[in-house]
């Protein structure tokens, strides 16, 4: 297998928030400015779960649904150069799917023509204005400190 140096390092951590074992996957490389620019509005997109049964992890009934949103919305969104992925992160009964977007509008419409032809998923969506990209920022510092 050959390595292209060209590509994203992937970074996959955990943590602990209230005792359960939370992952975080990102890459680990902040992006050049003028790329920052092109996506100045972050959105999270939050599926609450009861992880009760499975150590605040979801189930794998759920799992595979979340996968199934996750693809759905790579492909249709970030493969087309309307977002760029910060990271996900699952656990503590909450995943979260966190993108850099050019508009809102412009990721509602694309979302929902990803999903189309999905049942309907029992996500949140929360918009935020993050032209400095503050909340990868944060991530990269926490999990650098802690290397």
């Amino acid at each position: 297998m050959t390595s292209n140096a060209d590509e994203p390092k992937g970074i996959i951590g955990r943590v602990y928030i209230n005792g359960f074992p939370v992952i975080y996957k990102f890459v680990n490389e902040f992006p050049e400015e003028k790329i920052r620019l092109q996506y100045p509005r972050l959105v999270v997109v939050s599926w609450q779960y009861d992880g009760a049964e499975n150590n605040g992890m979801p189930i794998d009934e759920i799992n595979k649904e979340m996968i199934k949103l996750e693809d759905a919305l790579e492909e249709g969104i970030e493969n087309k150069g309307l977002c760029k992925h910060i990271y996900s992160r699952t656990g503590n009964n909450l995943k979260e799917l966190v993108y850099q977007i050019r508009s809102d509008d412009e990721f509602l419409k694309a979302l929902n023509e990803s999903l189309f032809s999905h049942q309907r998923y029992p996500i949140e969506i929360t918009f935020y204005e993050d032209k400095e990209w503050k909340d990868f920022k944060e991530l990269l510092n926490d999990f650098n400190k802690g290397s």
